[in-house]
């Protein structure tokens, strides 16, 4: 709606007569060479290029902050391009989720600052020439693309080294592969942790305060964050980290965090009665992790029943004990067929093998091939007080979609 409101001709569904008249076609990661329109565009001589090298094309004209890790990308953008809207700097913010305070995945500002996630996915992100970099996280990831954890390290460490000599790089020096990078990078380096003595964003005397986290920030005040989770205290860190290098008051900061409202999809209560329904994108084993014991701090004396849809043969084949070993915190779970994303699927890798391998480990759990399956389970297995999480990066949240519904239908 967006979009046509500003003149676009919006398309619903691919055709190759979509791209005529085009400019220019702009794909990204997700979309194959046998897109129709890719193979029209080509046919016309109509310029083909990723989404990285436009993002790097707008980047140039502006302040680029990106934001980098394996997780916590879209959180931690929403979270810094809220605090330079918060100063009045109205920033362009690209981010991998539609985010609450802007309805959309993206905000055309007028500023100078140009705030986005930056996507290794691919390796995209070395495109990008920004002023400053943040770099929360890194973990084995993305195996169809990077050989192993250490070609992933040096994409990073290039990366970071892109970076200005009047810029910045922010690191996480509690992640052990960012802080294994650390001798690398070139540039200026800000450095972040919790309780990190040799880092200079510190957080420290942490507390859970009604489900979420509350902390003290070196000398400069304390933050009670409205978004659950430990992980999103380092999210936060990340943003306190950059805008105390871009010399944005920290009571602007404190203001914005305390009342962030997070992206789709990131912790998205979708039904919020006497059983709570929470949607979340996770869909790696680090991700998993932090998400279900953000819910086990938010909601300590509840049942948790947790979803999950394995995304991609890749994934499951490279993580596969890690995956199996990410339900601690969940009291029951449900684990569905594999989304492949347009994968093949890997001999002797399975939804069904996880789940085995999950049940091993003493967990109640059981497999649903279809949602279908899943929606009828839940209806028969949730009661009062339950939080159920539904994680995945595929149709999934179809699932918390409906069970809402239902919930709602019923109580109504």
């Amino acid at each position: 709606l967006n979009l046509k409101n500003m003149g676009a001709k919006v398309f619903i569904g691919h055709s190759k007569e979509n791209v005529h008249g085009a400019d220019v076609v702009v794909y990204s990661s997700a979309v194959k060479e046998d897109n129709p329109e890719i193979i029209e565009a080509k046919k016309l001589s109509i310029p083909v290029i990723p989404r990285g090298e436009m993002l790097a094309e707008l980047m140039r004209f502006k302040y680029g902050i990106a934001i980098a890790g394996s997780h916590g990308k879209t959180t931690t953008t929403s979270m810094v391009g809220s605090i330079l809207g918060k100063t009045g700097y109205d920033p362009t913010v690209v981010i991998g989720g539609k985010l609450e305070a802007y309805g959309s995945n993206a905000k055309l500002g007028r500023g100078d600052f140009l705030v986005a996630e930056a996507d290794e996915s691919d390796g995209s992100f070395l495109r990008l020439s920004p002023t400053i970099v943040s770099i929360n996280n890194i973990d084995l990831e993305h195996v169809g693309y990077y050989r192993n954890l250490d070609d992933i390290k040096k994409a990073f460490i290039k990366f970071a080294n892109k970076v200005p000599f009047y810029g910045a790089v922010a690191l996480n020096i509690d992640d052990k592969n960012v802080k294994d990078i650390l001798p690398k990078i070139e540039k200026k380096v800000i450095k972040f942790g919790i309780e990190n003595k040799d880092a200079d964003i510190n957080a420290y005397e942490l507390e859970l305060v009604n489900g979420t986290y509350r902390f003290k920030v070196n000398d400069l005040g304390q933050i009670h964050l409205s978004v659950p989770g430990k992980h999103n205290v380092y999210n936060a860190l990340t943003a306190v980290a950059i805008a105390d290098e871009l010399g944005i008051p920290f009571c602007v900061v404190k203001e914005t965090l305390e009342n962030f409202k997070n992206a789709s999809r990131r912790f998205e209560i979708k039904y919020d009665g006497n059983i709570k329904v929470i949607d979340d994108y996770a869909h790696h084993p680090s991700e998993l992790k932090a998400t279900i014991c953000a819910a086990k701090d938010k909601y300590p004396d509840r049942r948790i029943i947790t979803v999950f849809q394995p995304h991609r043969y890749t994934r499951l084949h490279s993580l596969f004990n890690q995956f199996a070993e990410s339900f601690g915190n969940s009291d029951t779970v449900i684990i569905t067929d594999i989304y492949s994303a347009g994968e093949k699927p890997i001999e002797n890798i399975s939804a069904e093998k996880l789940t085995e391998k999950i049940k091993e480990k003493g967990k109640e759990v059981y497999f649903a091939k279809y949602l279908s399956d899943v929606e009828n389970m839940l209806k028969e297995m949730i009661k009062e007080g339950d939080v159920v999480l539904i994680l995945g990066a595929g149709n999934i949240t179809q699932v918390a979609e409906k069970l809402a519904k239902y919930l709602e239908g019923i109580n109504a």
